[in-house]
């Protein structure tokens, strides 16, 4: 069963818009799993401007199901966060200081030696590795050699491309699941996933193990509300 992650660096950056601590990102954490959530993604950035290295701290004691920390691991300070903290996996996303949002997976065939290392660093502390890369099947062998747990498909493109041909849009992510299957990964996915694609990603890759999804639940939730958006999202991935 593919579970849900909900990613609450939405909220944080509506807090640090006005300042002050509304809405509390810590309480809404334990609200999003109260609601059914299955799991608490956080990305925290070096400028901070969304997840604080604070609320992290915070947050991770009260989680009830898995904490997935995500962000850029040649940033020092982001490596000594997970070592502290320890969350239950850590997912390496290559994103630019100054990028706005992820927008490409790690070539991990030209980073073998950095990411192996990483692995390494992670795995001694009992943390699992997830790798997010765009979908190219070279890449999910080349994760496996660097000694990660699993990947995460990089969806952009996915969710882009699905309203003008779902199957063309997920050829090379059904291409790179499989190849991540044959290497021995666990799969994860994330980026612009919706309630217009959710449901048929998962159909065609339902051996996908968790979905890591922030903007577009967060979003809807302002319109439903957020227990009505959870299990929306929840109902999409358990559609047949």
């Amino acid at each position: 069963m593919t579970r849900l992650s909900v990613n609450i660096n939405k909220i944080a950056t509506i807090r640090n818009a006005r300042g002050g601590n509304v809405p509390d990102v810590t309480l809404a954490a334990q609200k999003c799993e109260e609601f059914g959530a299955e799991g608490i993604t956080v990305h925290p950035r070096p400028d901070e401007r969304h997840i604080r290295y604070a609320d992290v701290r915070e947050i991770r004691p009260l989680i009830k199901t898995e904490f997935n920390i995500e962000g850029n691991p040649t940033v020092q300070s982001f490596v000594d966060l997970v070592m502290e903290v320890v969350p239950d996996q850590v997912t390496l996303v290559p994103d630019g200081h100054n990028a706005i949002t992820s927008n490409a997976g790690w070539d991990t065939i030209a980073n073998k030696e950095l990411l192996t290392g990483l692995v390494k660093t992670f795995h001694s502390k009992g943390i699992r590795v997830s790798i997010f890369i765009d979908p190219i099947p070279e890449m999910a062998f080349g994760a496996a050699e660097c000694g990660a747990d699993r990947v995460e498909l990089y969806t952009a493109a996915y969710a882009e491309n699905y309203p003008k041909d779902p199957e063309k849009a997920i050829d090379p992510y059904l291409e790179t699941a499989v190849a991540a299957r044959d290497a021995g990964l666990g799969l994860n996915a994330g980026h612009d996933l919706s309630l217009e694609n959710l449901a048929y990603f998962i159909r065609t890759i339902p051996w996908t193990d968790e979905v890591s999804i922030g903007h577009a639940l967060i979003s809807d939730a302002l319109y439903m509300g957020l227990e009505k958006t959870i299990g929306a999202y929840l109902t999409e991935i358990r559609k047949k």
